[in-house]
């Protein structure tokens, strides 16, 4: 049964709280809902009797029938639901990221009662992201002695770098007065039994956040926003009427042909599993996750295919794990050139003499890519290995995910169908690859402008002399 309390405001106006029970919870707390109804000007104590015994009862028949808005819920309670209830929906990295986007947006808007929730609340949020400074970004690091005392100690950087347990390519960087993390130029100079402050120079970074991480925010906030006006939490969703972050386009990244024959030619002195690894990513596209999902199960090496249905990924207090490819077309079959499985077969056998030397240390993951004890390689070891190549051999900058990208692009230059090169990659459609690769498929179109153009202009030329003849 609905109750009502008459208040008396300021101005001399009256309203009323029509409250109705529900029940309780499992908490044994009760379930109340709240209405506030103001008379109409001018209406007689007998009409505002008689009208307030019908909101009562159209009240309560809203709240039998889970119509009734739940206004008062604050932005960041309902978010947590709203994470919990997706948690077997989102993939592991994407429920940790959404995790991680909410700590700022509850700082922000997470008191704000969803029925209160504003668009200018959420645009001073979004212009306080876009701020200069936001971003959490470590300290960097110069010196300009790094060199000279390495030098007057007889110390070489290889083993500089095995004293302070960082790489010798960091070593070199940090030796050359590039910037380096502070952390790392901390673990050099204790093993230098030095000061951090007296062998480096300490800079704080002042950056943005990047504009797709403004665009994921955007996201976060509309996606849950969404979801409490279909659960008729609010009649309507306020980020919908805030302009939304615009990233400036950006190329994807990739290196020319002949770039990427620096790559190739480089990698004929690397060792057998990180050329294998990083060729592989060059001839198939695919992500650096599925490449470390891959098992020897998943080749056919008499039909040179590739079956890719899985990805590793890591994640901190996880670890390495195995997950679903990205979407339904990420399931997908690929097929490569000779010099790839010929690669790819002698790299099995390189790894099967590995096991064998580690005896009972082996851990049979099935995995193609492993550390080396046999477990699943750890998918920043690849970015890490790059790294180092690439500054080692003095080669364009480029990453593991870039080679996706370099694929993708020379194939397109090479005239191979967008619909073909969009399959390869796994993109849930076609449109995903015309915006990403728009480079590649503009130059094509300009090459193919220039074809027609000598055709019909040759054409026109035998057809001019003809006409000037007769």
């Amino acid at each position: 049964m609905a109750t009502s309390k008459k208040r008396t405001h300021k101005d001399g106006s009256i309203s009323f709280e029509i409250r109705v029970s529900l029940g309780r919870d499992i908490n044994n707390k009760q379930i109340l809902k709240y209405h506030t109804w103001e008379p109409a000007k001018g209406m007689t104590p007998k009409q505002i009797e008689k009208e307030l015994e019908r909101q009562k009862v159209l009240f309560e028949e809203k709240c039998r029938s889970g119509k009734v808005l739940d206004t008062n819920t604050k932005f960041a309670a309902f978010a947590d639901r709203w994470l919990e209830m997706n948690r077997g929906k989102h993939s592991p990295g994407t429920q940790k990221l959404a995790s991680d986007l909410l700590v700022r947006i509850n700082a922000a808007i997470g008191h704000i009662p969803l029925g209160k929730l504003r668009p200018n609340h959420i645009q001073s949020f979004y212009s306080n992201l876009a701020e200069c400074g936001v971003k959490n970004t470590e300290p960097v690091a110069v010196s300009s002695s790094l060199a000279e005392l390495l030098k007057e100690k007889k110390i070489t950087r290889a083993a500089m770098g095995e004293t302070a347990g960082v790489s010798a390519v960091t070593i070199t960087t940090a030796c050359q007065g590039k910037n380096i993390k502070l952390s790392t130029a901390k673990k050099i100079a204790a093993a230098l039994d030095m000061d951090v402050n007296k062998l480096f120079k300490v800079t704080e970074k002042q950056e943005a956040l990047a504009d797709k991480t403004l665009q994921r925010y955007y996201g976060m906030v509309s996606a849950i926003l969404g979801a409490a006006v279909q659960m008729q939490a609010i009649p309507e969703n306020p980020a919908l009427r805030v302009m939304k972050p615009k990233g400036a386009k950006k190329e994807a990244p990739y290196l020319d042909d002949k770039e990427a024959l620096r790559v190739v030619e480089a990698l004929a002195t690397a060792p057998l599993k990180w050329r294998t690894v990083i060729m592989l990513l060059l001839y198939s596209g695919m992500r650096r996750g599925e490449a470390c999902g891959l098992v020897w199960d998943d080749l056919d090496f008499d039909n040179r295919l590739v079956h890719i249905t899985k990805a590793n990924q890591y994640l901190s207090g996880k670890g390495i794990f195995e997950k679903d490819t990205k979407n339904e077309p990420s399931n997908r079959v690929i097929k490569l050139p000779d010099e790839m499985f010929n690669m790819l077969r002698e790299y099995k056998g390189w790894q099967a003499g590995e096991r064998l030397k580690m005896g009972d240390r082996w851990q049979d993951s099935g995995k193609i890519f492993t550390q080396e004890n046999g477990l699943p390689i750890h998918p920043s070891s690849i970015t890490g290995w790059v790294r180092e190549f690439r500054e080692a051999h003095n080669l364009p900058h480029f990453t593991p995910h870039s080679l996706r990208h370099t694929s993708a692009t020379l194939l397109i230059m090479q005239g191979v169908p967008v619909k073909a090169v969009s399959a390869r990659l796994g993109h849930a459609t076609q449109n995903t690859t015309n915006a990403v690769y728009s480079h590649a498929i503009q130059t094509v179109d300009a090459m193919a402008s220039d074809v027609i153009g000598q055709v019909l202009g040759a054409d026109d030329s035998n057809h001019t002399k003809t006409s000037q003849s007769n």
